[in-house]
């Protein structure tokens, strides 16, 4: 049983490998390279996202305490993400030149896509759907800036989703 789980993980992670592989190809386009790089500077320790929801909570002080509960929300997403990299210690891919540097040597889960995809489904609850998007494609950045498998992007996109379900109710509690 022991030689099975062995080749699936080793089958997984090839195909980990090649689809980052071949994502990080886009960023040869020297467009795309500055995108990604944005994208990965601006959500550094998740502070696009967090901006995002103090914004909504000064503009749409009918539900401040709303939005204030989602940016904790984005906060816990992202701070349990980094927990997680602590516990499971699973390096950067190295067979890839990175286009940016990260504050962090281990890759799973992405706190990109922890935060990224919490504030989508946070703030998406309170109106902010044009944030789906860019939460996507903050996700996929992580992949063409080669710093992340695909694996744990999924991983941190779930914990994001995650997160913020489990703190729906709460959210909602500012809407009274």
């Amino acid at each position: 049983m022991d030689d099975l789980d062995d080749m699936d993980r080793r089958r997984w992670d090839g195909m980990d490998r090649r689809l980052l592989s071949a994502l990080h190809e886009h960023g040869t386009d020297p467009r795309v390279a500055a995108v990604a790089r944005a994208l990965s500077w601006s959500g550094e320790h998740g502070v696009l996202w967090l901006g995002a929801g103090l914004t909504g909570a000064v503009v749409d002080r009918g539900r401040r305490g709303a939005w204030l509960r989602g940016t904790a929300l984005t906060a816990t997403a992202h701070l349990a993400s980094m927990g997680v990299k602590q516990i499971v210690r699973r390096p950067r891919p190295a067979h890839i030149v990175p286009l940016v540097r990260t504050a962090g040597r281990h890759s799973f889960p992405s706190s990109h896509a922890a935060s990224a995809t919490a504030a989508a489904v946070a703030f998406g609850a309170l109106g902010g759907r044009p944030l789906l998007p860019l939460a996507a494609a903050m996700c996929l950045s992580r992949l063409v800036a080669g710093v992340h498998y695909p694996s744990d992007v999924l991983a941190g996109a779930a914990l994001g989703a995650l997160t913020a379900r489990l703190g729906a109710r709460w959210i909602e509690a500012g809407h009274g």
